[in-house]
């Protein structure tokens, strides 16, 4: 049993539709011809694949932050929250986690607190992995508020293949470090814009599992400087 749980994951229910979707056409392809068909199977299993939801250990601390996203940091500099949030104009360091369309896509939460904003805006569907995808492309923003009144922002952005972003809370709920707040449908990133004094503890290039990986810490401050990108 824990052999085969190491290959078949659950599914988050927003895959559903799109696997039977795929399954529905693989049928159809095999009335053409079998070749087809199995393209088919090889689908319908990567885009189970894709909506695979693994449970993860998240760490007890309360002070660490964790990555959201599973994937690569592509990128860590300074800039300003989406403005449509409300929070301070001033820089605060970001951290972007970039997913690929083999990561598995269920966002987490990654540190306790309160939600105090969401919203939603629409743009353009560039290379999530570019700079320029923060501003530019199709994102939904999310304010945190810890217990100890710190705030940080998270942003979903759409990429080149995303078209879909999806998003389960609002404002006003409270939610555990590493708890299930969203997914974004085939490839894309998330930004994470880290409570003022606080910097990250992970490299450009870095891999990142959602809701384990230590991205940052609270009582942590020193160590990280702007580099040339």
């Amino acid at each position: 049993m824990n052999m085969l749980g190491t290959f078949i994951k659950p599914m988050h229910p927003e895959g559903l539709k799109f696997v039977g979707i795929f399954a529905a056409v693989t049928a159809g392809l095999f009335l053409f011809t079998p070749v087809l068909g199995w393209v088919g199977v090889g689908l319908t299993i990567w885009c189970y694949y894709f909506f695979r939801d693994p449970e993860r250990v998240t760490p007890t601390s309360p002070d660490v932050i964790v990555s959201p996203a599973d994937g690569i940091i592509s990128l860590i500099e300074q800039a300003v929250p989406p403005a449509e949030l409300g929070m301070e104009d001033k820089a605060l360091i970001r951290v972007s986690v970039f997913m690929n369309v083999f990561n598995c896509h269920v966002n987490r939460i990654p540190i306790a607190g309160q939600i105090t904003a969401v919203t939603y805006r629409p743009g353009k569907f560039f290379n999530a992995s570019l700079d320029k995808a923060s501003a530019d492309n199709e994102r939904n923003s999310l304010c945190i508020r810890t217990s100890e009144g710190q705030e940080l922002a998270i942003v979903q952005i759409a990429g080149l293949v995303a078209r879909r972003i999806v998003c389960f809370v609002k404002p006003g709920d409270v939610l555990q470090t590493g708890e299930r707040f969203g997914l974004i449908r085939f490839g894309s990133r998330l930004d994470v814009y880290l409570p003022p004094g606080v910097v990250p503890r992970v490299s450009i290039g870095q891999t990142m599992v959602a809701g384990e990986t230590v991205l940052a810490n609270l009582q942590r401050s020193e160590g990280w400087q702007p580099v040339d990108q």
